[in-house]
């Protein structure tokens, strides 16, 4: 990560002007994004790597755009539903020369979540401040591959029961380890089946009627 600060530095700094990024360095939230891939490489080791990843609610880019330029043969896709959040990105990947293998989809994931292009094609799905578990887990487990894996942020020190194996197993899911790097905490979820075609829902329902 630390060889791409340089060029995702003003990137970010532009998000923050534009309102999509919150305080602090902008060298912390890149230390942040680091966590995730150290999470995943705790989890499935060091020779997994995906080859189709998701981040959703991309937002100011993060983790996305960092663990892009990280992961130099996955093809990412950025899931963002505000137009101007998805503007800026598709701008960001342009001034990254990320084009030919990043896309950017203005979209909730609910829709996606069962959009033939989209469904069960990823191995990894990352996210941060996307939403509570539940929410989190039912968009994210459509969009995953059998033995993909989710990474998610979580608050300090990491909260293993908020994420319940029996409600996870609805979706075909199961908690993977909860990681603690550079002073954050992650949790990783395992897709061990594939995910009924029940889920996800219409859009707004996993908020509104969470699953655990």
């Amino acid at each position: 990560m630390n060889g791409h600060r340089d060029v995702l530095v003003p990137v970010l700094e532009e998000a923050r002007r534009l309102g999509f990024l919150g305080p602090g360095p902008v060298e912390t939230h890149l230390d942040h994004a680091g966590g995730y891939a150290a999470a995943l490489e705790h989890d499935a080791g060091p020779a997994w790597l995906p080859a189709r990843a998701a981040d959703l609610g991309s937002g100011a880019g993060l983790p996305g755009l960092p663990l892009a330029l990280q992961f130099a043969d996955t093809q990412w896709t950025l899931v963002e539903a505000s137009v101007r959040r998805a503007a800026f990105l598709r701008e960001a990947v342009r001034e990254l020369g990320l084009e030919a293998r990043l896309a950017v989809v203005e979209e909730r994931a609910e829709v996606i979540g069962r959009a033939p292009e989209y469904r069960g094609r990823f191995d990894l799905v990352v996210a941060r401040s996307f939403g509570p578990p539940a929410v989190l887990a039912e968009c994210a487990a459509p969009l995953l591959r059998v033995g993909g894996r989710a990474v998610v942020s979580e608050p300090p020190g990491g909260e293993p029961e908020r994420w319940p194996a029996g409600g996870l197993a609805q979706l075909g899911m199961a908690p993977g380890a909860g990681v603690q790097a550079g002073g954050a905490a992650y949790q990783v979820l395992r897709q061990d089946e594939p995910c009924p075609d029940r889920w996800p829902r219409r859009v707004g329902v996993p908020t509104k009627q969470p699953l655990f």
